[in-house]
């Protein structure tokens, strides 16, 4: 590994286990693991910002270039259920890092969703995942797929807010609704945010549903309508979402997560959003020019 993934990968561990050692944060239940919860969701962030989506080369790979920084590392078979048994442990592990940033509190959010694939039309029928994931259309690529929707708001320097997994068939506009009603305090928390989006998002339903929460939506207007106020500023800032979207599934492999079953394709998801916030958090709080930059840790 590099010095600077070696860096990330103490600070991480660090941070993590101050993180799930501090009052009020909700203690394990049982004989402790071998493997801590720290240990673990440090493993999971360095395996995805290695690219390295084998759970069984990545145990080989770690004993050889990062010698004796575990005492103990699992089996295939039992780091693969550990990652799947602790996916709100990533989700609140997501939260609290981006919570730890001078970013968290940015006035400003970007919202789209992306396609996830999950399998070639040969899998669809036999799938685990039929029945959640579904047939989609992607307007940026002009082609169909089968999978799910990754629904992502984030700031503009590509800090994850929050996010939700959703079938292709659901409205990105009902899907952004039900996510902030599930985490309403993130818009109590922020009077006077202001939310950019694509053309995706025309809706007099979710205007009327931001503006009750005064929160302010930049958007294309409606066709034959007059433009709204500030969207000529709106291209260059929509262009940071896509960005975020590039960085997850060119250098995080988002479409080569290898899940096939719906808890198997969640936790692999928010590792690599996890991956993606830890880089971030790191970033800021080493003053690196680039925020969302992944290259010192990606070899």
């Amino acid at each position: 590994m590099t010095t600077d993934l070696n860096t990330l990968v103490t600070a991480l561990y660090v941070k993590i286990d101050d993180w799930l050692g501090a009052p009020g944060t909700p203690a394990r239940i049982g004989r402790p693991p071998k493997l801590t919860d720290a240990e673990l969701l440090t493993l999971a962030i360095a395996q995805a910002l290695l690219g390295i989506r084998s759970e069984t080369r990545w145990l080989r790979f770690l004993p050889v270039h990062l010698p004796g920084a575990f005492p103990y590392l699992p089996g295939q078979s039992g780091y693969n259920k550990r990652l799947r048994a602790s996916l709100p442990l990533i989700q609140r592990a997501i939260r609290a890092l981006a919570r730890d940033t001078d970013l968290w509190t940015d006035p400003v959010w970007v919202v789209d969703s992306t396609p996830v694939e999950c399998g070639s039309r040969p899998t669809v029928q036999r799938s685990e995942l039929a029945g959640w994931a579904g047939y989609g259309y992607c307007r940026s690529h002009s082609r169909f797929f089968w999978g799910l929707r990754l629904h992502l708001v984030c700031t503009p320097a590509g800090l994850p807010i929050t996010w939700a997994l959703a079938t292709p068939k659901l409205d990105e506009r009902q899907v952004l609704m039900a996510v902030l009603d599930h985490d309403p305090h993130l818009l109590i928390e922020r009077p006077g945010l202001l939310i950019i989006a694509d053309k995706g998002y025309v809706s007099a339903g979710l205007d009327a549903y931001l503006a009750e929460r005064g929160v302010h939506l930049l958007r294309p207007s409606y066709r034959n309508r007059a433009p709204r106020p500030g969207e000529q500023f709106l291209k260059p800032i929509r262009q940071l979402i896509e960005s975020v979207n590039d960085t997850l599934k060119g250098q995080l492999d988002l479409e080569l997560h290898g899940g096939r079953s719906p808890l198997g394709v969640a936790v692999r998801i928010a590792q690599r959003i996890l991956a993606l916030t830890a880089a971030v958090w790191h970033n800021r709080a080493t003053g690196q020019p680039i925020t969302r930059s992944l290259i010192a840790y990606d070899h």
